[in-house]
């Protein structure tokens, strides 16, 4: 028997199936990151497997996801300083820092670019790590849900716990614990203010062993921290915690 050839509409509704079940499934996947904590990110897989091709003594990545409950209030409040001061504001888009960061990039000028927390989550979170309009799309449409399915709480709290503190160490617990011998929830407003100095490149700099650079941008960061009116400043996006007895 011939074979029936797919006509336009056959060929339109295949496609039109197979993307709303892209959509069905990443829903479901930023639906369940908003109560399960992710188990590893790509970018953690490819560290792992970096150390284990370099010969590492010890390959393993560091990485313990706590709650906001269990963190430092200083912490949250260094990364939004350093990071994205207007966090609480924007809808997961900084414009002006994007527009910035092209118009800078067109002239050459080397520099870390206009992405937010947000959008360092959605590309952490779900996405490789790479330069492509492809992947800035897919990164945006990941931004617009965990934006609209998580909440800034959630974003904020995931993003203290997957962002890369050291070489293969992930998240202010992994960081608080190796770097300064305590837990994320002794942490002062100095040491937050270290880690955070590092994101720009985790692997260049050290909170362990802090370069003049790094203590610079610790000093700026903690002036920023205060400059924003401390803890208060995010108090709105901060769960509850129980007093002690």
């Amino acid at each position: 028997m011939k074979k029936k050839r797919l006509g336009f509409r056959e060929i339109r509704l295949i496609v039109t199936k197979l993307l709303l079940s892209l959509v069905l499934l990443s829903v479901l996947w930023v639906l369940v990151y908003r109560w399960v904590a992710p188990p590893a990110t790509l970018h953690m897989v490819k560290r792992r497997a970096e150390a284990g091709a370099a010969g590492k003594d010890n390959p393993a990545i560091r990485y313990k996801f706590v709650s906001l409950e269990e963190m430092s209030d200083q912490l949250p409040l260094a990364v939004v300083a350093s990071e994205d001061q207007l966090f609480l504001e924007h809808s997961g888009f900084d414009f002006n820092a994007i527009a910035d960061a092209f118009k800078r990039n067109q002239k050459g000028t080397n520099i870390r670019g206009g992405s937010t927390i947000s959008q360092q989550v959605a590309k952490n979170v779900f996405l490789w790590h790479g330069r492509s309009y492809l992947r800035k799309g897919v990164e945006a449409y990941f931004t617009f849900l965990i934006e609209m399915l998580w909440g800034k709480q959630r974003i904020l709290e995931v993003y203290l716990n997957i962002a890369e503190m050291g070489d293969g160490v992930f998240g202010v617990e992994a960081a608080s614990q190796k770097y300064f011998k305590k837990s994320a929830s002794e942490v002062g407003r100095q040491q937050a203010a270290r880690l955070a100095a590092v994101l720009p490149n985790p692997i260049r700099y050290s909170a362990e062993r802090p370069s003049a650079y790094v203590l610079r941008r610790q000093v700026r960061i903690a002036r920023a921290m205060s400059r924003l009116g401390g803890t208060t400043y995010i108090k709105t996006i901060l769960p509850e915690k129980d007093e002690k007895e």
